[in-house]
């Protein structure tokens, strides 16, 4: 007789949500969460409302699980910010969803390329779980 292989944790269903409300306190926890630092106190739904074209959260039952935001320049240009996924839910497919909900809602909005850009050790989430593509970029450090 087989015996039945552990499975891993399943959470509740997982909801998604373009312009989602969100209480700041619980966006500084996974903003520190997801960044490895401590929580501030930063006003993430005045800088969102007044800078992004949109963004995107995640939640779990009532919690929010993920987020990410979505800058724009005005025209057909949007770019991904601060991709952040809770722990206990990596590696469920949240982040790619986030994105798609991201890349669904510049599109409708007009855009025409969604830029990313991300540390070394996220090029297999970006590259390969979502389908960006690499292109030429600068960076200054200021």
């Amino acid at each position: 007789m087989a015996s039945n292989p552990v499975l891993p944790y399943v959470s509740q269903v997982i909801t998604y949500e373009w312009r989602g409300l969100f209480g700041n306190a619980a966006l500084n926890a996974l903003h520190a969460e997801g960044f490895s630092h401590k929580v501030l106190e930063d006003d993430w739904q005045a800088q969102v409302n007044q800078h992004s074209l949109g963004w995107v959260c995640a939640r779990e039952g009532r919690d929010l699980a993920g987020f990410v935001n979505v800058g724009w320049d005005g025209g057909v240009h949007a770019f991904i910010l601060d991709t952040l996924v809770t722990g206990r839910v990596r590696g469920q497919g949240v982040g790619t969803r986030l994105i798609a909900v991201a890349a669904e809602n510049a599109r409708a909005a007009g855009c025409e390329w969604l830029h990313v850009d991300f540390d070394d050790h996220l090029r297999p989430f970006y590259f390969g779980s979502y389908g960006f593509r690499p292109t030429n970029a600068g960076l200054i450090a200021l």
